[in-house]
């Protein structure tokens, strides 16, 4: 990846703002992000987890069974306060067109959320997921509701990512956030977590054999 990219990426920290053109349904839109805050078109959205993931190009072969599986769980996303939005080198007129392909064609059909066009590669440059051929590796970052990275992946081009650890990973920082308990491996919604502390862990450690 470009030397000459963000020099530094941390969770924890403030996510980099990115921002260029984007389709929504049929219509081209602006969108941004910076500060906590998704603009899209006319709508400013705040006090929610943004799910921004990148993937190669457009008309390609894994990248439309990622993008349809978001699609497809779209509202478990917006019933756990999250906004998914998607990312590629490709211009917004060659992500209108594969959207107008249909999907037993290799196209995208109706997608339910946008796509931004990251032409220029700012955005793939600044989240450090620019790979030397020009194009964006499929990296995945999960923004909290205050404008803080949470989480990041980076997968390398052959292999897609799997939507439910995305939700799954909403959800604990979420729980974390406002209870203050830390969640163990395999944590799943519901099942136990434990205090982050020496004495008050051993709620949960007693129980493990």
């Amino acid at each position: 990846m470009s030397e000459s990219c963000c020099p530094r990426l941390q969770v924890g920290e403030s996510a980099p703002a990115f921002g260029g053109q984007a389709v929504v349904g049929s219509q081209f839109v602006n969108l941004s992000y910076a500060d906590g805050v998704l603009t899209v078109g006319d709508e400013k959205i705040s006090g929610k987890y943004v799910v921004l993931f990148f993937y190669p190009l457009d008309f390609t072969f894994v990248c439309p069974t990622e993008i349809i599986a978001f699609s497809d769980r779209i509202a478990e996303f917006e019933k756990i306060g999250a906004k998914v939005v998607g990312a590629s080198v490709d211009s917004h007129f060659t992500h209108l067109a594969w959207k107008n392909t249909p999907r037993n064609k290799g196209g995208l059909g109706e997608i339910k959320f946008p796509l931004l066009s990251d032409l220029d590669k700012s955005a793939a440059c600044n989240y450090r997921v620019l790979l030397e051929g020009g194009i964006a590796a499929r990296g995945l970052f999960i923004i909290d509701d205050k404008g803080a990275l949470q989480s990041y992946t980076v997968n390398n081009l052959g292999v897609g990512r799997n939507v439910d650890e995305v939700l799954r990973l909403i959800q604990g920082y979420q729980f974390v956030a406002e209870h203050g308990e830390v969640c163990p491996a395999n944590w799943q919604p519901g099942a136990k977590t434990m205090k982050p502390d020496p004495s008050g862990s051993q709620a949960y450690f007693k129980d493990v054999k």
